[in-house]
């Protein structure tokens, strides 16, 4: 059976992964790199190559597939993990937020209202299922939970950073998910795994065993059309060229993948229409010393700057891994017009370290060895109210065709890398079954 996958992300890799001993695959990569969001820099400091990804990852403790993945591609010994400091940076003030007592000393809020808000995290551990919230507004949801002083200086500024003039619509359920798989910490502090060497190991062991079973992987080739036929996939073009194959397994954002199945989805044409992206400008710096001295590993922010956090990925992982400090400085925007998507690279650039300045007086621009900037339109689904009902099914409809991605259901309430493997699993594991029952 000859499969194209559409997309090299994790979702695109674990899918070719699980069928590429029993099928013919091949995947087509748009971009020059493969990995997707986990796509890496191959970079040089002294003499020494090291990997670090385009866009900061970690994993968490309950990411069961991605670990088991890890352990089945024989990578479980770079496995590290590791205290991830975090901090809120308010009215020019850091404050830890790692342990029970450090969350007491944020002062913004007051003794009331840091109670209100351990209430809210207590109530959240004891949800087991979040659809029920999904139709319910997330700022609604904390004003009537929390209070207004709660929501208006602790959340509404982390989801103003996330998901800009998006923010009042998100939904309870992504908030609860978010909180959920944040708060599985304990007196020390919150530990964070990280694959040492890069997570550019895993996309590399999955992108060999496709190959190694006879698969294909061609990159800076993009599919412009799925050919459906009698309500069934007969192939895809490529370069103006028609390929013949069995099935597609799609992980394209639902805006390309409904135009390049010409609007033919029937049900899921006005769904894929109506589900709304974002996209992000994440830029890397190469720094001669460290950002954050406090060891902060993650820094989000309430103050008038064009990001909603920084993240330094030395304070993390050993400096001795890179030889220089690594800074993440990002944001996300909601649309083409956005400043952060219309912009020259080094004006983006430029206007994070502005926002550097400003935040942190002992930063110089002197210090910065080199800058890299990492912009996608389509970074992930905008969560708002509702978006339950806006999930992708992993069949598609036509015979054929399969979906798996960021819009998939094992990324909803929160999008992660283990949700990606899982959809891609999913969608692989269906296609094998209709297959089968199709050959009895």
């Amino acid at each position: 059976m000859k499969i194209v996958i559409i997309g090299s992300g994790l979702a695109g890799l674990s899918a070719g992964y699980r069928l590429c001993k029993s099928h013919k695959v091949t995947v087509f990569e748009k971009d020059s790199d493969m990995g997707g969001m986990s796509a890496s820099y191959s970079l040089e400091n002294s003499g020494k190559k090291y990997f670090i990804e385009k866009y900061y990852h970690h994993i968490f403790r309950s990411d069961s597939e991605l670990l088991a993945l890890i352990k089945e591609m024989g990578l479980e010994k770079q496995m590290l993990w590791l205290e991830g400091k975090n901090a809120y940076f308010v009215d020019g003030k850091n404050y830890p937020m790692n342990t029970p007592v450090e969350i007491l000393r944020f002062s913004p809020l007051s003794t009331l209202d840091l109670i209100k808000l351990g209430i809210l995290v207590l109530r959240i551990r004891l949800i087991k299922d979040t659809a029920p919230y999904d139709r319910i507004k997330a700022k609604d949801w904390i004003l009537g939970t929390a209070g207004k002083s709660v929501y208006e200086n602790f959340f509404a500024p982390l989801m103003k950073s996330k998901f800009g003039d998006n923010a009042e619509n998100i939904s309870a359920a992504w908030l609860i998910g978010r909180v959920k798989i944040r708060s599985d910490r304990g007196k020390e502090g919150e530990k964070l795994g990280y694959m040492q060497g890069g997570f550019n190991s895993l996309v590399g062991a999955l992108a060999w065993e496709i190959t190694a079973n006879g698969g294909e992987i061609k990159t800076n080739t993009e599919v412009t059309e799925v050919i459906i036929k009698d309500n069934a996939v007969k192939g895809v073009v490529v370069n103006g060229d028609f390929i013949a194959c069995d099935a597609v397994i799609s992980t394209a954002e639902p805006a390309v993948l409904d135009s390049i199945t010409g609007g033919k989805l029937g049900n899921l044409h006005d769904i894929l229409k109506s589900i709304r992206y974002q996209g992000t400008a994440c830029a890397l710096l190469g720094l001669n010393r460290s950002l954050m001295k406090d060891g902060n590993y993650w820094l989000n922010i309430k103050a008038n700057v064009p990001f909603g956090a920084v993240i330094e990925h030395t304070n993390f992982l050993p400096f001795e891994d890179y030889g220089e400090n690594l800074v993440y400085v990002t944001s996300y925007f909601q649309d083409r017009k956005s400043p952060l998507w219309t912009q020259k690279e080094e004006d983006v650039v430029g206007s994070y370290l502005d926002g550097l300045e400003k935040m942190f007086p002992g930063f110089s621009r002197k210090d910065v060895r080199w800058t890299k900037l990492y912009r996608r339109i389509d970074t992930a689904p905008v969560y708002e109210q509702g978006y339950l009902e806006k999930v992708l099914p992993f069949d598609a409809g036509p015979s054929g065709l399969y979906l798996a991605g960021m819009f998939s259901s094992s990324n909803y309430p929160e999008r992660s890398m283990n949700g990606s493997v899982k959809a891609g699993f999913e969608a692989a594991e269906l296609l094998s079954k209709e297959k089968e029952v199709r050959s009895r």
